[in-house]
């Protein structure tokens, strides 16, 4: 029997929501069942809006659930992710075609 495939990212970013789920479990400032919840309804509540997912979703609900789980512990509030996006929006939309994209 060969060994498994390791993980596939389609985007940096995926892998970065990932990492940080693992940290934060890791530090303590929530548990891995707490995460697992927090994945299952994030996935519960999408499937509701919009169906089931063929799986190509499943890092917007990693996402989803971290924001979630965050809030709730107090580790960022829900202004801070926001004026964070707006960052981000802002800095896409001013960034040259093929150059990164930057935070000041």
């Amino acid at each position: 029997m060969s060994p498994p495939e390791p993980a596939q990212f389609a985007e940096p970013w995926e892998a970065q929501a990932l990492a940080l789920a693992n940290e934060l479990v890791r530090v303590g400032r929530f548990t891995a069942s707490e995460w697992a919840h927090a994945l299952g309804k994030a996935i519960q509540r999408a499937e509701q809006t919009v169906g089931p997912d063929d799986g190509s979703g499943y890092y917007r609900h990693v996402l989803s659930a971290l924001e979630a789980l965050a809030t709730r512990k107090s580790i960022v509030t829900q202004s801070m992710l926001d004026a964070r996006k707006k960052a981000w929006a802002e800095a896409y939309e001013h960034t040259p075609h093929g150059k990164p994209v930057t935070l000041e």
